[in-house]
């Protein structure tokens, strides 16, 4: 269901690998009789257009039912604590003009690439409390 990386894409605005999230969301949210149902259908061959064109937006992603949102939650502080540092050391570093003319450009733009993914992160825990 994730795809060959094990990952999501999120984006500012939106989830970019949204059919993945959703689908996995749903799995991960079903009873065990749901379930059974899901495999015995091969998934949902008949999903109405509506939900196929929807999107992943964050306007969406903070209307999700309760269980898928304490899902993404959990695995937002999860991808979070994989970090070595938190979101607000990154900021300072980076505030730090000193410090942060030390580090060769490939750590400061590392630095740039981590502190964006925190943020957007930081983001999705907001939307799904």
């Amino acid at each position: 269901m994730v795809g060959e990386e094990g990952a999501f894409v999120l984006g500012w605005d939106e989830v970019l690998t949204e059919e993945e999230l959703s689908t996995t969301l749903k799995v991960l949210c079903m009873s065990e009789e749901e379930f059974k149902e899901y495999k015995e259908q091969d998934g949902w061959e008949d999903d109405s257009e509506e939900e196929e064109n929807s999107t992943l937006s964050n306007e969406a992603l903070s209307k999700l039912k309760t269980p898928c949102k304490k899902l993404l939650h959990d695995s937002v502080l999860l991808t979070l604590e994989s970090y070595g540092a938190d979101l607000k050391a990154e900021q300072d570093l980076l505030n730090n003009k000193e410090a942060f003319e030390k580090l060769s450009r490939r750590e400061q733009q590392a630095l740039h690439v981590r502190y964006g993914q925190k943020r957007i992160l930081h983001q999705l825990l907001e939307l799904v409390q």
